[in-house]
């Protein structure tokens, strides 16, 4: 286990510890299956830390329920099999009534369909693949708060063609179903506009070398390339493209902000341009302030607005309970089937990205819609904003 994975999952416990009276039923179990270890750790920290500071607010003001809230968190290691296995042990062993989903794709790809069969309400606060909460369930119990596929290459394509007049982007997507989401979404938003692809190249979490991918949209024309890929490999993109020489545009979805990107890619990283749902940066809301207060309080390590880096996992997550939790009150249960249709009776919340009035229906599982993005990038290891 590495230090930082030892020292999130102790902050969790600390907070567990802090939440759970004497008895483990007198509190309402929620449970985070996420990336704790590994280049995408900083997903997880982040995760936790929004969900943490929310668990200390809501059980400052009597909890849920008239139960204090309790949190447990599972490394996914951003392995499907292990983060299903984690789903598994925090529902049926743990007896959790909610489960939290991380940054990757296919993991929560894999935890939706037992939450599903099981009635256990799952909310997603980072992966944004498509069919995790268009799953097509007949009794859907995928909820998000986050961004999603089809909606952020939409915005891509848009913004590429705002800012670099993209005539002939090409793609250059991670090799897994979080790539295949993004191919379909790309194509669809590139058919509308009924712009051609110079092409699309796949490539693999562990490639160090994507040369030869790169060089083929390059020889196809490609005038921007829509990149679709965590921290490490989209590391290598960029390390490829400064190897080739090519300065060709990168618009990315969030992949970058998962980790230590600007490290691993070096001083390039600034190119990339990429999504976020919210920023510390600039003029704060009273709600950002205060959160933002809270988290310094709770983390001292957090000098800098760069210690708050990825700002979209705090603030998704940060919502995504509060949403949570005003479901199981709304319930007056925590029963999954009456806290599922709770989701589409909540009352207006004014959380950290926006004000949440009526945002899930039986139609749509998705808070977030294409009005709440942002493109940002790197600079000196901060996320900031950008002009389109």
């Amino acid at each position: 286990m590495s230090e930082l994975t030892r020292r999130l999952l102790l902050a969790a416990a600390a907070t567990t510890i802090l939440a759970a009276p004497a008895f483990a039923q007198d509190t309402v179990k929620l449970g985070l299956v996420a990336a704790m270890s590994g280049q995408s750790a900083k997903s997880g920290e982040a995760i936790v830390r929004g969900l943490s500071i929310a668990i200390d607010e809501i059980n400052a003001k009597g909890g849920v329920l008239g139960k204090k809230v309790e949190l447990l968190v599972r490394d996914d290691e951003s392995n499907p099999a292990k983060g299903a296995v984690a789903a598994r042990e925090l529902v049926q062993r743990e007896k959790v009534v909610g489960l939290f989903g991380g940054l990757d794709t296919p993991v929560s790809l894999a935890i939706v369909p037992f939450a599903n069969q099981n009635k256990v309400p799952f909310m997603g606060v980072w992966a944004a693949g498509t069919p995790i909460t268009r799953n097509g369930a007949a009794e859907n119990y995928a909820f998000r708060v986050s961004a999603v596929d089809v909606l952020v290459d939409k915005a891509m394509v848009d913004y590429a063609t705002k800012k670099y007049a993209t005539k002939k982007p090409g793609m250059i997507l991670i090799n897994n179903p979080w790539g295949e989401s993004n191919e379909k979404g790309l194509k669809e938003a590139l058919a509308e506009k009924k712009m051609p692809a110079a092409g699309i190249e796949k490539f693999q979490d562990a490639d160090v070398d994507v040369v030869p991918q790169l060089t083929r949209l390059k020889e196809g024309g490609a005038d921007v390339l829509f990149l679709v890929a965590n921290v490490a490999p989209s590391s290598q993109v960029v390390k490829s493209l400064d190897r080739m020489g090519w300065n060709v545009p990168i618009v990315s979805h969030w992949g970058p902000a998962g980790g230590r990107f600007s490290e691993l890619a070096g001083p390039s990283s600034e190119r990339v341009h990429f999504i976020q749902t919210f920023s510390f940066s600039g003029k704060l809301s009273p709600k950002a302030e205060s959160v933002l207060a809270a988290l310094k309080k709770k983390y001292p390590e957090i000098k800098s607005l760069a210690d708050v880096t990825p700002a979209v996992g705090i603030a998704n997550a940060y919502d995504a309970i509060n949403l949570m939790t005003l479901a199981i009150a709304k319930a007056g249960s925590t029963e999954g089937a009456k806290v599922r249709e709770a989701f589409y009776a909540l009352p207006k919340y004014e959380g950290l990205i926006k004000t949440y009035d009526k945002p899930f229906t039986p139609t749509n599982h998705d808070a977030l819609t294409s009005d709440d993005y942002i493109f940002t990038h790197f600079k000196n290891g901060e996320i900031l904003p950008l002009t389109n």
